[in-house]
């Protein structure tokens, strides 16, 4: 008995050691939150601006800071001096946002505008540089800025937890001198480019996607704006993000450090080489390429000759998407050719012989998947690859060999999310009785993402 009270005392004693190593590791963030960064704007309030206060000479410290960069002809003290008098509006404070602030802030930016509506999750830290363990579960914004305070305590961070949406952007982009567009959607990169034009600002935007990304930068010394190049917005179903596609967390580095490096040359007075040029990254290969664009179109609905634009719009409607980079969630079927994960778990437990269709890519089954499935990808689907029709043929044909009875074999088709899954639906009721024998095809809602949620807490996250 002794020997179990001594060794329950060590344990607590260890415990208190580890409590107090966290709260040392928490101090000096909870002090950067309250002595270094303006508050947290709220999701609907943001507050006007002073400007800049005004500065006609380094300091030592900042001679010392900056020395490498003085030395550079193209930038000097002039170029220093108006570094510190520019502001940066950072939208999103992700992939792309967090290398972008980081190198501006390193710079000697003068203010630093900060802006993400999400908080952080483990899932953004392979690519999201600035932010942590420490910091999962807080705002985006804010640990950006925590982050940011650190490394260079005399820029100005302004950290916004909010959606950027219609009614505040306006007034969010006009208190800037440059905007960088690091958004992963199409309805934000509608707006963000709008309120810039409405505010004449120049927009450095970018992208990232798998091994690739791209750069450019709009609205600047009369070249095109972003409605210029693609006045109609893709079909919603077409479009990509990386909670799809993925990302390899080193290609939104390079784009984020690309955009930072032309920020600087815009807020430095050299220019941008990329107002009328587009910059593709081709990470798999280690390319890079230029493509010159077409200019300023005159017939452009925001930035041509007799805009229809002159005002912020629902740039949801308008892109028939929401403003998130969170993955997409398709409504394609109706209602009785859907199942949730629930009632699938309640067939799955009854027995009842049926077939579980998983049509995601080799690449995630391999990262998880339910035992009992059959992985046919969606694209062997559309493609109508025959050695995986037929394997879908053989099974069917098994089963239904134990169903004397039953004239339609169940298929239950699951993917990550619930969108793949109803395409094959569509795909399989038109297979059914020609290319396949008769199914009666079903989608599980939510896919394997509510199953971990709702029915196996165990079963993997991605």
């Amino acid at each position: 008995m002794e020997q179990e009270v001594l060794r329950l005392k060590e344990q607590l004693m260890q415990k208190d050691k580890e409590l107090v190593t966290l709260r040392n590791k928490l101090a000096p963030l909870d002090k950067l939150s309250t002595n270094h960064c303006l508050s947290t704007h709220p999701l609907d309030k943001v507050t006007p601006l002073q400007p800049l206060a005004p500065k006609t000479a380094l300091t030592n410290e900042d001679i010392m800071r900056f020395s490498r960069q003085l030395l550079l002809s193209d930038l000097g003290v002039k170029g220093q001096l108006k570094l510190s008098q520019t502001s940066v509006l950072v939208v999103g404070c992700g992939g792309l946002g967090c290398p972008l602030a980081q190198y501006l802030a390193a710079a000697g930016i003068g203010r630093l505008g900060l802006l993400d509506y999400d908080d952080v999750e483990l899932s953004n830290l392979h690519r999201q540089v600035l932010h942590s363990e420490l910091t999962q579960g807080q705002p985006k914004s804010q640990s950006a800025a925590q982050a940011i305070t650190r490394l260079n305590s005399t820029v100005q961070c302004i950290p916004y937890h909010l959606q950027l949406s219609p009614e505040n952007a306006l007034q969010l982009i006009q208190q800037y001198d440059i905007v960088a567009d690091c958004s992963d959607n199409a309805p934000t990169r509608y707006l963000v480019n709008d309120a810039c034009v409405l505010s004449g600002k120049p927009l450095v935007s970018a992208s990232a996607l798998r091994m690739e990304g791209q750069l450019t930068v709009y609205n600047y010394n009369g070249g095109p704006c972003y409605r210029c190049l693609y006045p109609v917005p893709p079909p919603p179903e077409t479009v990509t993000n990386c909670s799809d596609g993925g990302v390899l967390g080193v290609v939104p580095g390079i784009m984020g450090c690309l955009q930072a490096l032309e920020v600087l040359k815009i807020a430095s007075g050299q220019g941008s080489s990329y107002g009328q040029q587009l910059l593709m990254f081709d990470g798999q290969g280690s390319r890079f390429r230029s493509i010159r664009l077409r200019p300023r179109q005159a017939g452009c609905a925001v930035c041509g000759e007799q805009p229809s634009v002159t005002q912020l719009q629902d740039y949801e409607a308008f892109c028939g998407a929401a403003a998130t980079d969170k993955c997409r969630r398709l409504n394609l079927l109706p209602k009785e050719q859907r199942v949730t994960v629930k009632e699938y778990k309640s067939i799955l437990d009854s027995g009842d012989p049926h077939i579980l269709l998983d049509v995601r890519p080799t690449v995630e089954v391999d990262i998880c998947h339910l035992p009992f499935s059959l992985n046919i990808p969606l694209s062997s689907l559309e493609d109508r690859k025959a050695e995986h029709v037929e394997l879908l043929r053989e099974r069917i044909t098994q089963l239904k060999q134990q169903l004397e009875a039953q004239a339609h074999l169940p298929v239950y088709v699951v993917c990550k999310q619930g969108n793949d899954s109803q395409k094959a639906v569509q795909l399989l009721e038109q297979m059914s009785g020609q290319e396949v024998e008769s199914v009666t095809v079903k989608d599980i809602s939510g896919g394997l993402m509510a199953w971990a949620q709702k029915i196996e807490p165990s079963f993997p996250q991605y």
